[in-house]
């Protein structure tokens, strides 16, 4: 008999195969569905798209009781990312009281690819990131380019991604950045301020509301929103 975690990754993992967002795949490597392998590439209209990072996300059978464990193998020069560890900084995931049944695996992955264009400066885990973007935003912007806009290699090259004939299709739908800089304005990480610990993902309707902004896509000039 399968367990509940189980059943509801399967169910997960068809919602993120319909929705087919662009720049996210992800696919479970283990029969269990407890170990996944996820790519997602940055955003539309910031320095961050062109750039693809490897994650590895590993559930337990506490799921969704409980937040999965995310971790980028291929680690971005990033204040909200851990840069030894490759732990992103998001509070739903680092706290398990944070933590909302309503979150699905397909919210996870937008939040993050949301995050790396929508840094948090304040208390960062990756100092140096945080304070080239703070002095000087250009630099910052030359640096991401110079690191990321070329053929990469995770952390943990020695390994190979399990080919899986079911893997998700790259590049379909496709969401403004406005429109992503507004829902991560109420994104909480683990560092932010009270300003930031509104969590719009506590809306069960959050992936309703990606279809509303895809009939409303708005074209506009690339920003960081920073304050």
């Amino acid at each position: 008999m399968y367990s509940r975690a189980y059943i509801l990754l399967q169910r997960e993992f068809q919602e993120l195969k319909k929705n087919n967002y662009e720049g996210i795949t992800g696919f479970p490597v283990s029969e269990d569905m407890m170990q996944w392998e996820v790519d997602i590439e940055g955003l539309q209209n910031t320095v961050w798209h062109g750039s693809f990072f490897q994650l590895r996300i590993n559930f337990t059978s506490e799921y969704n009781f409980v937040p999965p464990v995310v971790k980028f193998r291929t680690i971005p020069f990033h204040p909200n990312v851990d840069p030894h560890t490759g732990r992103p900084c998001i509070e739903f995931l680092d706290n398990t009281h944070k933590w909302n049944r309503s979150y699905t695996l397909s919210s996870i992955l937008l939040t993050l690819q949301v995050m790396l264009s929508n840094p948090v400066l304040e208390n960062p885990v990756n100092l140096e990131a945080a304070h080239i973007l703070i002095k000087d935003e250009t630099l910052y912007r030359q640096i991401i380019l110079r690191l990321f806009h070329q053929p990469l290699q995770s952390k943990d090259d020695s390994s190979e991604s399990p080919k899986e004939p079911d893997k998700v299709n790259r590049s379909i739908k496709s969401v403004s950045f406005y429109d992503y800089y507004k829902t991560w304005s109420g994104i909480a990480t683990s560092k932010a301020t009270e300003y930031y610990r509104t969590p719009l993902l506590e809306d069960p309707n959050f992936i309703g509301e990606y279809y509303k902004w895809k009939k409303n896509e708005l074209r506009r000039p690339k920003e960081w929103g920073l304050k």
